[in-house]
């Protein structure tokens, strides 16, 4: 039987983003799956991260923080971010041989590779390496045009209200992270 596994694309200005890509890793939680969760360019302090490190059947993956906006950086510290992001799926990749997931979820890859802070073709080589045993999804406000003409699924999310624009809220612990 022919390779079933499927690249899920969430992307766009909205909230919900990895919040569905969360659900859809339950969902694999649910069913006995072995489910990897790798985030990039976050702080690695979600409520989701919490819950899912309680599962034995669940990987927890987290890169290393970045220090600030990118369109911030100094050159150097963007090489720095690079060369760390990039590491960092590249040890997402071996995790993938080692662990053999089912479900494998790159929360903000799409924006790492947007904001140029992973390399394209490691990335392209996670994707594949994912989709070999996995349903995969990646996730990030902007993703690059060869990310959603690869993709099987894609969901543009799209905010019409959001209380941060309307009342200056700040994420909130709980809900937004």
């Amino acid at each position: 039987m022919a390779n079933q596994n499927k690249l899920h694309v969430y992307t766009g200005n909205g909230k919900g983003k990895t919040t569905a890509a969360m659900g859809l890793a339950l969902r694999g939680v649910g069913h006995g799956r072995n489910v990897l969760v790798a985030q990039f360019m976050k702080k690695g302090n979600s409520g989701e991260l919490t819950a899912f490190r309680a599962f034995e059947n669940v990987r927890v993956m987290v890169a290393p923080p970045i220090k600030g906006f990118t369109f911030r950086m100094t050159d150097e510290e963007k090489q720095a971010t690079f060369r760390e992001q990039t590491s960092f799926a590249e040890q997402i990749r071996a995790a993938v041989g080692e662990f053999h997931p089912q479900t494998v979820v790159l929360d903000e890859l799409g924006m790492a590779l947007a904001a140029h802070m992973v390399d394209e073709g490691v990335a392209r080589a996670l994707i594949d390496a994912s989709l070999a045993c996995a349903e995969t999804v990646v996730t990030g406000h902007d993703v690059p045009a060869w990310l959603t003409e690869r993709a099987d699924y894609l969901s543009r999310i799209t905010a019409e209200k959001h209380p941060y624009v309307s009342e200056k809220l700040p994420a909130r612990k709980g809900v937004e992270w």
